[in-house]
């Protein structure tokens, strides 16, 4: 597995900020327009704005225009990059661990064998 891959820098990037991640889980309960994002952080429109290009440019949203008003929606298929990654690393601790547990356990052994 690689250790350098910039779709995974950016979606993590993109979710570091709490303001994003409050984003995402509003989208990932349907669509939205930017207004709708905006209204409950109490961020103006612009701030707002740069938020969703951050997460469009790490291929979390897609916006498309409705007339006056821009429309947001998820795209959870980004996310698995995140969780690749993620299950990945959760794999390798967990051989790890596992291996630790059998050398703890052959030391308890040969300490009571003596």
């Amino acid at each position: 597995m690689a250790n350098y891959s910039p779709d995974l820098d950016r979606v993590f990037g993109a979710l570091a900020e709490p303001t994003r991640r409050g984003i995402v889980a509003r989208l990932s309960k349907g669509e939205a327009t930017l207004g709708d994002l905006a209204a409950p952080t109490g961020l103006r429109l612009p701030t707002v704005m740069r938020h969703v290009a951050v997460l469009e440019e790490a291929g979390l949203v897609a916006t498309r225009k409705a007339g006056r008003r821009r429309i947001c929606t998820l795209q959870p298929e980004a996310l698995a990059t995140g969780l690749d990654w993620m299950e990945a690393q959760q794999a390798c601790w967990h051989a790890r661990l596992d291996r630790l547990e059998r050398i703890v356990m052959q030391q308890d052994k040969d300490n009571t064998d003596d």
